[in-house]
């Protein structure tokens, strides 16, 4: 790999299903969750990169309070970032909804859970600790489904239950 543009792909087998990592040269690039394990075809190239990568998720599952400190190259715009960058301050185990931090960055629920579904980095930028307003969901006004047991199965993680 000779530049940050030479992408690698790792998939890693979590308690959640198959992570996918994008990693370059120096940076994590994005992190998917694969909902079908066949969804990515991989060279599974272990540059430095890709294997602190698989470090840092192997310590999350086992200890939810460990610190991620790879850094990410993230994309976006910047109200994607201001919005992303908030989410990283909301502690492990705990929740927000979109309603109080669309309060705090002073722009409408709607636009953060565009922010949210806009994030590249899965588990990493913890979209999973925001919630609706009127209960657990998310994910479009989704109340049920592969989405919203993933985001319950990482919060009772981060809670030790």
């Amino acid at each position: 790999m000779n530049s940050n543009n030479d992408l690698s792909k790792t998939i890693l087998i979590t308690p959640v299903g198959h992570i996918l990592l994008h990693t370059c040269e120096t940076h994590l690039c994005a992190v998917e969750l694969l909902i079908n394990s066949n969804e990515a075809e991989t060279e599974d190239v272990q540059s430095s990169v890709a294997q602190q990568a698989v470090k840092q998720f192997q310590s999350y599952f086992i200890d939810p309070q460990s610190e991620w400190t790879l850094p990410l190259l993230v994309r976006g715009t910047v109200f994607q970032k201001k919005v992303w960058q908030h989410l990283q301050s909301i502690p492990s185990g705990e929740t927000q909804t979109y309603s109080e931090i669309a309060q705090i960055l002073d722009t409408s629920a709607r636009a953060i859970g565009n922010a949210c579904r806009k994030n590249p980095f899965a588990i990493v930028i913890p979209c999973h600790r925001v919630v609706s307003k009127l209960g657990f969901g998310g994910y479009f006004g989704k109340k049920e489904g592969y989405e919203i047991d993933l985001k319950q199965w990482l919060l009772d993680h981060e809670r030790g239950l």
